[in-house]
């Protein structure tokens, strides 16, 4: 009834406010080709409903089936596009798509433009007795204010007559005081150019119905309402009711159980601050003879007699002397040959150098 997309930010899955508070489709008005629904809802809003408030575009047709009716015809007014789209529609019907604000008299431009879609459809389908569904949010003020003033404007038929026809066949009363007021007292608008040809209809592309699938929110929804309904306020779990569960037997009997050892006495109790005696100490020196390291013993150094010479001042032991080349000879036979060093027999002995400044440095 409002402006759903201007008067507060909703979210695309959200169903209209109070949608849910009026009946899909009223009665055709009699005598005319009009028949006013609310908006039926695209398959990704109504998914969340129970199966008895579920209302979309095949539901529409499954309605009017059943009274003998057959649709031609479906004239917009909302002023949104997130309830359905030409995706959603049957392939056998036709939409027309007018923009419509709310709470509102729509203007003159509005109106005429409802006067052109339903002349055209009359002109082209006079040789049957499909209908022309109209529908705003819930089907009632903008749907109602425009079918009315067309039978007042066109059909030439009286404001409270119009007014009561629809009321009727709606089941609810137009509720904007404001529609009524421009129905009853205020002045009709001109049919001209009702004639032309403002915009051409849409047909639908859906080519079967979607399948229905249960989710878990309608799932609980459906228990919660049937249990409020049938039965006390409360309920007796808070979940739905799930399938009873069988115990399977036990395949094997289970082994006996076996008798427990008897538990040691519980140790006394610790005091930090009382004194206890000690028990013995239970550690043993090893035996001396015996090695119980697991590292080999180290070997005894043995004392050479040299050693006492050098500490009693005597002489030192005959070693042998350093050579480059070392022979077989034990000390060297004092060659040359014997000597892989220089020749030092040619070289200047330092006591023999001349002195830089002629002294021989005394």
């Amino acid at each position: 009834m409002g402006r759903e997309d201007i008067s507060r930010p909703r979210r695309k899955e959200d169903i209209p406010d109070r949608w849910q508070d009026y009946t899909a489709v009223g009665k055709r008005l009699k005598g005319t080709r009009f028949i006013a629904f609310k908006v039926p809802l695209k398959q990704a809003l109504i998914r969340t409903l129970p199966p008895s408030e579920v209302f979309g575009p095949w539901e529409l047709l499954d309605a009017l089936k059943e009274d003998n009716y057959e649709l031609g015809l479906i004239i917009d007014l909302t002023f949104t596009t997130r309830y359905y789209n030409l995706q959603d529609l049957p392939q056998s019907l036709l939409c027309v798509k007018i923009f419509t604000a709310g709470h509102e008299v729509p203007s003159d431009q509005t109106i005429l433009s409802f006067k052109r879609t339903v002349h055209r459809f009359l002109r082209d389908n006079q040789d049957n007795d499909k209908l022309i569904g109209v529908h705003c949010t819930h089907g009632l003020n903008r749907t109602g204010y425009l079918i009315c003033r067309y039978l007042i404007d066109v059909d030439g038929m009286a404001p409270a007559q119009a007014v009561q026809l629809f009321n009727s066949s709606r089941g609810y009363a137009i509720e904007r005081q404001n529609y009524l007021d421009d129905l009853q007292h205020g002045p009709k608008r001109s049919n001209a150019g009702m004639e032309e040809c403002e915009q051409e209809p849409q047909r639908g592309q859906a080519v079967q119905r979607p399948p229905v699938a249960a989710s878990p929110r309608r799932v609980h929804c459906n228990y919660y309402r049937s249990h409020r309904r049938g039965g006390p306020s409360h309920r007796s779990h808070p979940y739905a009711p799930q399938p009873a569960h069988t115990p399977r037997p036990p395949l094997l009997a289970r082994p006996p159980l076996l008798a427990h050892p008897p538990l040691a006495p519980p140790p006394a109790l610790f005091h930090p601050y009382r004194w206890a005696p000690q028990p013995p100490a239970q550690w043993r020196a090893p035996h001396s003879g015996t090695n119980r390291s697991r590292y080999p013993p180290r070997p005894v150094p043995q004392w050479n007699s040299s050693f006492a010479l050098l500490d009693r001042g005597g002489a030192l032991p005959n070693l042998p002397r350093y050579c480059p080349n070392w022979t077989s000879v034990a000390n060297g036979d004092g060659s040359a040959e014997g000597r892989s060093g220089p020749n030092l027999s040619n070289q200047v002995r330092t006591s023999q150098r001349p002195s830089a400044n002629g002294y021989d440095g005394c």
